[in-house]
């Protein structure tokens, strides 16, 4: 049986910590065609700002996950379909490799493991929060980029590879470098997805199209357009095949 994201073009990521624009609802997020939410953010994150989020979108017909920051934000609800945890692979802080899963494994004792997944990060855009938050190295060649999601999948077992520009537009090469070097594995990729035409390119390299702050920022309409670039990609990508 393949993992549910195997499936899955499009995603939106919701930050708690921020608003939606004025006079939409998250039911009229669910509603834009996407595959999948996934609640989380870097900075700003409470456990009672991830709650708020989760109960207005969990009672909708869409998978719901978060990808917690830190244990504070996480919280435990029998309504979303599972949790999303980041591993950042050229994080310079260990913390955010290994540091921060160990923290979580000590201080919460109801952790579901059944419903517990990782996303393997390589953070490209070195002015993003991520990238200074995690003190990662974003100078990586193709070649780095693919030989880090290589390892993912190959030592280290990771379903999900997760190339992140946060705030910015990617190198559509670079991204190909990640879905070339894996077999099974499946490519996420998030960073400047803000039109048709942005989510159609990224959905000609990676197997999921990720937007977030476009739906903060310029709301449902502007997300809907993403998710018919990202389907029609793949549209694209099966009639080649």
């Amino acid at each position: 049986m393949s993992a549910p994201w195997a499936d899955w073009d499009h995603i939106v990521k919701i930050d708690p910590d921020k608003t939606l624009v004025e006079g939409e609802t998250f039911e009229d997020v669910c509603a834009t065609g996407t595959d999948a939410l996934e609640i989380g953010g870097t900075t700003g994150m409470t456990e009672a700002k991830m709650a708020r989020v989760v109960e207005a979108t969990a009672a909708h017909d869409i998978p719901v996950y978060i990808e917690p920051s830190n244990v504070a934000s996480v919280v435990h609800r029998k309504e979303i379909d599972g949790y999303l945890i980041p591993i950042v692979l050229n994080a310079g802080d260990v913390f955010w490799t290994t540091g921060a899963h160990k923290e979580w494994a000590r201080l919460d004792e109801d952790i579901d493991w059944e419903r517990t997944f990782t996303e393997a990060y390589i953070v490209l855009n070195p002015d993003s929060s991520v990238a200074e938050y995690t003190d990662a190295d974003c100078d990586l060649a193709a070649d780095d980029v693919a030989a880090y999601a290589e390892t993912a999948e190959q030592m280290f077992g990771q379903e999900i590879i997760y190339v992140e520009y946060s705030g910015t537009f990617g190198d559509s090469d670079i991204v190909q470098a990640a879905t070339d070097a894996v077999d099974e594995a499946t490519v996420f990729y998030g960073g400047g997805i803000g039109d048709y035409d942005a989510a159609y390119e990224m959905g000609l390299h990676a197997d999921t199209v990720i937007v977030g702050d476009l739906v903060h920022d310029e709301g449902v309409d502007a997300v809907r357009e993403t998710v018919e670039g990202a389907k029609d990609a793949k549209a694209e990508l099966a009639d080649r095949s």
